[in-house]
This record gives structure tokens, C-alpha cells and sequence, in this order.
């Protein structure tokens, strides 16, 4: 297979290819076609031009385009859920959902794009504003630069698309090294839906040169990243003084009461530790046990994390397969081995088999450990006692993330309590911290980001607004 670029609707040879392999299987996906940076400038240009182009359709127009990409991609599951398990390793049964979420979402933005509301001001409940009419209106912002990562690579590049199009907004779209091929599959159902040339831009090459210029040039007026935390800085430093999103990494915690079904609650636990690898931003990382309930809660996770099935993401009864890189793999048994060193205990996994990491779990950590301080991005858990549900609390909040939390209670009071005192951007009453729809405005405190994502959310960041005054006297 041979994956162009798309620019200005059209596509276009690469001034180099890169060899696209699937982790898992080692198979050649593919030979993808590398952006030059005068690439980058024809993609900007195209961008400009077409941002006119989109300011003037309708919001009808708009969102018959939206409505048509979400239902061919519902006509082409099996084949987009394929593609993303290929080139992520994500477990196909993860996949149908990637792509349902994706058909979902760009559903949301079609909707939305009928729903962009200004107001009217009563500028006469002030002296002076006698006589005078004013109202806001919404405008689209213009070119937005979105740069996305490979852990949904299908779903994050709608979280992107869907606003900005819904907006009015053109789009010069730089996806994940490792997953080029769900973003080119996107633009290609967007130019079959009759989206105006130009509007949309996918641009493949190397990350911190093509991210670094798209950026920084002055025609882009809006920036939207996930990914690192490291490099979401370096992404704001370069947009100065354009408005950004950025969303971002986290350890998320979940917080286990005294008086819960624990048989229930370790089941959703599993799912949001080791779901996709561990490879998602709100991945359960860390869990506090009140101590009375404590063994019972590590017997109950050990058991239902030890039937996970670990292997080819392409076989339906997959749940774990193979990170994204070797990298990642060492990394995670690097911190892994530094925990046990010291002084956790380990209770399941802790090695690769075959390149692939078992699902992990580790009692006790120490809270200056990396698994716990950092974000592991791996099938790696840490379950720790804690004596009360406040020393729950401030060992969540002492943490330089804030994205997602979540406590299993039934004390209304804890609950309450809890979602008063957690310093995180979702609190998930009784579930845990991987929960995500796509229309709930979804975004971090502290270094997990900035904005929030979320249809409805994203639309208002991706618009300016403009206030008009008449002067009736």
C-alpha cells in the first residue's frame, strides 16, 4: 500500500516515504509519504484560502457534511477497525469501539454546527446604553493547526475534525508517526462527503519538525494537541499567543470506600488499568483501598486481571496485546523494577513475554515511585491502603496531574465530599477514571492541560466572538 498526502484536496507524493509496520505482527502496513516543510507551507496555504471558502457555508452545509462522514464510516466498521488495530495493536474488540465512539462523535458535530449561538445584550441596564441594540455573534476562528496522538487515532483525529469543520474552521491535521493511516482514512471519507478543497489537510512526516513549523506560522490561529505533557509545553511556547488546547497526560486515581461490592468494583478496575494497554490518558494508575477492605480488594483485582487474555490484537478475545514501541516497553519494566527495588511488592506480571507486558500489578508502592508520580502509559497498576477516605484524597490531589478521578462510595457525604475536594477535571462518582462520552466537556487541571474537549466545548474555543452595536438615537 501507498499513502499519499492530502493537500488542498488532492493526493500528493511526499518528498520521501517511511516504512509503516504493525507492532504486533511485524507485517508492512505500508509506505508513507513524508511532508517537506515547503509541503507544510502548501497545506498552510491551501488552509488560508479554503478558511474563506468555509466562513461562508452554511450551517446547514456544514453539517450535512459532518452527517455524511459519520455514516460512511458506519458503513465501513470493519474496515476501520481493522486499520486502527493494525497500526495502534489495539485490541480489535477496542477497535469496533473506537470506530462506533468516531461515528458518534462526528454525529455530535453535525449537530452542533446547527447550535452556534450568539446572544443579545440589554446594553440599556447601564447609563449611557439608552437607545443602543447589541448582540454576539459567532465567528470561526480560521485556520486550525491539530496535532494527534496514536492511542485513538481515529476518535482524537474527529475530536479535532469535528469542531473545527462544524465551526467554519479549516484544518491542517499532522497525525502520530506510528498511526498516519485512520487520519488519511478520515480525510478520505471528508472528501468523498464533498468537503471544499483545502478544508482539510493531513500532512505525515516527521513529528517535531512538521509539528514545530505548522505551529508556529502566523496563518494558523488556533492550536489543539494531545499528547506528553513535555511536549505540550513545547507546543505553547511555540503558538504564542494563539489560543490552544491542549490535553494531556495524567496518573489517574480512583479512591475504594469500605462499604462497596468489591467484586464489582475490581472488575471495572481491570478494565480501566489495562484497557488498550494501559495506552490511554485516563488509564487507572493508581488505586487507594481503605485498609479494612484492602486484601479483599487485591484478591478480587488479582483474579480477574490474571484471565485477561494477552496476544494478537487482531483476534476477537484479545485483551492485552503489545505496546506501541520497544521503547515503551522498556521504560515500563524499567519503573517497574525501580518500584520492586523499592519495596513494592509485586503481584502479577512485572515481565514481557514474547515483547508483549503482562498486565502488572504492584501493592504497597512507595509514593515517590515513577509508576506512581508519573504517567506510565503501560499495563501497569499500584494499589495502595490507605487509612481514611482524606488521606485518600490528598494522596490523589499530590500529584502534578489533575485530569480524571473516581471513588466507589455509598456515603453520599464521601461522595459529595470527595468531588468537592479532588483536584481534577472529571469526577467519577461509583466508576472509574477511564469513563469518557464524547459530547462531556473532558480536559485537566494542573499539567493534565489546558481547554477542554467535548463537541459542544470545542466549538466555543474554535470560535471568536463579535460584538455588534446599533445606535438606534
Amino acid at each position: 500500500m501507498k499513502q499519499l498526502l492530502f493537500i488542498g484536496g488532492q493526493w500528493v507524493e511526499g518528498q520521501y516515504k517511511t516504512e509503516l509496520f504493525a507492532p504486533y505482527s511485524g507485517v508492512k502496513l505500508a509506505d508513507v509519504a513524508g511532508a517537506s516543510l515547503a509541503q507544510a507551507d502548501e497545506a498552510l496555504a491551501a488552509a488560508v484560502k479554503a478558511k474563506l471558502v468555509m466562513r461562508k457555508l452554511s450551517a446547514h452545509a456544514r453539517s450535512n457534511i459532518l452527517e455524511t462522514v459519520s455514516s460512511l464510516l458506519a458503513q465501513r466498521k470493519e474496515e476501520a477497525a481493522k486499520l486502527i488495530s493494525q497500526e495502534a495493536a489495539k485490541p480489535i474488540k477496542a477497535a469496533y469501539v473506537e470506530v462506533d465512539r468516531t461515528v458518534t462523535t462526528f454525529k455530535l458535530a453535525a449537530e452542533e454546527a446547527k447550535r452556534i449561538y450568539g446572544e443579545t445584550l440589554p446594553l440599556d441596564s447601564v447609563p449611557g446604553g439608552e437607545g443602543r441594540i447589541a448582540y454576539t455573534r459567532k465567528e470561526p476562528i480560521g485556520v486550525v493547526a491539530a496535532i494527534t496522538p496514536f492511542n485513538f487515532p481515529m476518535n482524537l483525529v474527529a475530536h479535532k475534525l469535528g469542531p473545527a469543520i462544524a465551526a467554519g474552521n479549516s484544518v491542517v491535521l499532522k497525525p502520530a508517526e506510528q498511526t498516519p493511516l485512520s487520519a488519511y482514512f478520515i480525510a478520505g471519507l471528508f472528501h468523498e462527503a464533498g468537503l471544499p478543497e483545502g478544508a482539510l489537510n493531513v500532512l505525515s512526516g516527521e513529528g517535531k519538525e512538521l509539528g514545530e513549523y505548522i505551529v508556529k506560522d502566523d496563518r494558523v490561529n488556533y492550536v489543539t494537541f494531545t499528547g506528553s505533557p513535555y511536549v505540550g509545553e513545547q507546543v505553547r511556547s511555540n503558538a504564542r499567543l494563539k489560543r490552544v488546547t491542549l490535553e494531556l497526560g495524567s496518573n489517574s486515581a480512583v479512591i475504594i470506600d469500605n462499604d462497596v461490592d468489591i467484586e464489582k468494583a475490581a472488575v471495572r478496575c481491570v478494565i480501566g488499568a489495562f484497557t488498550n494497554q494501559g495506552q490511554v490518558c485516563i488509564s487507572l494508575q493508581r488505586i487507594y483501598v481503605m485498609k479494612e477492605v484492602y486484601k479483599k480488594f487485591v484478591e478480587a483485582f488479582v483474579a480477574v486481571a490474571s484471565r485477561l487474555i494477552i496476544g494478537d490484537p487482531l483476534q476477537p478475545d484479545t485483551d492485552v496485546s503489545i505496546m506501541i514501541n520497544p521503547a515503551a516497553l522498556e521504560r515500563a519494566l524499567l519503573w517497574i523494577n525501580e518500584a520492586v527495588e523499592q519495596g513494592a511488592e509485586l503481584a502479577l506480571g512485572g515481565f514481557a513475554k514474547q515483547g508483549l507486558l503482562q498486565p502488572t500489578v504492584l501493592l504497597q508502592v512507595p509514593e515517590g515511585a515513577k509508576v506512581i508520580r508519573q504517567e506510565v502509559f503501560a499495563p501497569v497498576v499500584s494499589i495502595n491502603a490507605v487509612p481514611s477516605l482524606d488521606v485518600a484524597i490528598d494522596l490523589v490531589n499530590d500529584s502534578q496531574f489533575g485530569l480524571q478521578a473516581g471513588i466507589y462510595t455509598n456515603k453520599l457525604e464521601a461522595a459529595l465530599d470527595a468531588s468537592d475536594k479532588l483536584e481534577v477535571g472529571g469526577v467519577l462518582i461509583n466508576d472509574i477514571p477511564t469513563f469518557r462520552l464524547d459530547h462531556m466537556p473532558y480536559g485537566g487541571w494542573k499539567h493534565s492541560g489546558i481547554g477542554r474537549e467535548g463537541i459542544k466545548y470545542a466549538i466555543e474555543d474554535m470560535c471568536e466572538t463579535k460584538l455588534v452595536i446599533f445606535n438606534r438615537s
